[in-house]
């Protein structure tokens, strides 16, 4: 019998599984469980589940609740943390590397940094890692990544005036596509649906299937329809409406419900 929860370290982080073996845990405790980076602080944010089978991976164990101390090494974590990025932002400027550091992580056990930066190609960082290695001697990682990546480490305001979602809750990236936008009758003005990263806002995605499923009972734009005593083409979809816009064969626009479509052709 195996007792498994689910454990995050980042505010919408991908959630790992650990065995929680003896030790009784709810959801919102402050754990410190063993990694491969050694241990690490993280919140239970899965409750527990009793399984009979042995999982199919084995599984890391939760160490222990957190206490006091472990609270306080994350305060001075914080205080390393941000000590180094402004160090090393020195170090970019002095060695006029084309990198945007945006944020510094130390492993809750202070052995290990890791540099997050953005940047247009690769950058050859390896004077840079021998002067951080200098100042701070223990293990330096460099890692690039995205921006989105960025974005949703770093969290803002989207334009809905809520939190990114992807800082949020989103623990993985989906593909998104201006198809989508098209999909939903949005303006295609990149500045109105593109968010704080520049790319695409990764909510054009949430309604998608949803106006995919309800456009198939609408005929296709373009098609000849009749309606009480006239005739014309569609011309657009208002699927939220359930309405359908009509150009008669005079020029008039109208809108109409799609029940009010006597015959489509």
């Amino acid at each position: 019998m195996y007792k498994i929860v689910g454990v995050r370290f980042k505010p919408a982080g991908k959630v790992y599984n650990f065995d929680a073996g003896l030790f009784v845990l709810k959801l919102g405790d402050s754990v410190i469980v063993e990694t491969e980076n050694g241990l690490s602080f993280g919140i239970i944010v899965t409750p527990p589940e009793v399984i009979e089978e042995e999982p199919k991976i084995p599984l890391k164990k939760v160490h222990r609740l957190a206490n006091e101390n472990d609270f306080s090494q994350l305060d001075k974590n914080l205080e390393v943390e941000k000590a180094a990025q402004e160090f090393c932002l020195e170090c970019i400027q002095q060695l006029n590397l084309k990198m945007n550091l945006f944020s510094v992580e130390s492993t809750f056990d202070s052995t290990k940094l890791t540099f997050y930066f953005t940047a247009e190609g690769r950058v050859d960082f390896r004077q840079l890692v021998k002067m951080l290695v200098k100042e701070y001697r223990i293990r330096i990682e460099m890692r690039q990544v995205g921006i989105r990546n960025q974005a949703k480490m770093c969290g803002g305001i989207g334009r809905c005036g809520r939190m990114i979602c992807c800082s949020q809750f989103l623990e993985k990236f989906d593909p998104v596509s201006i198809r989508m936008a098209k999909e939903q009758n949005l303006s295609l003005n990149p500045t109105k649906i593109s968010g704080l990263c520049g790319r695409l806002m990764c909510c054009l995605t949430f309604e998608n299937e949803t106006y995919k499923i309800l456009k198939k009972e609408f005929p296709k734009i373009g098609k000849r329809v009749k309606i009480a005593n006239c005739e014309g083409k569609v011309i657009r979809h208002n699927v939220i409406g359930n309405k359908i816009g009509i150009k008669k064969e005079d020029g008039h626009e109208i809108e109409v419900k799609l029940d009010e479509i006597a015959v489509k052709s």
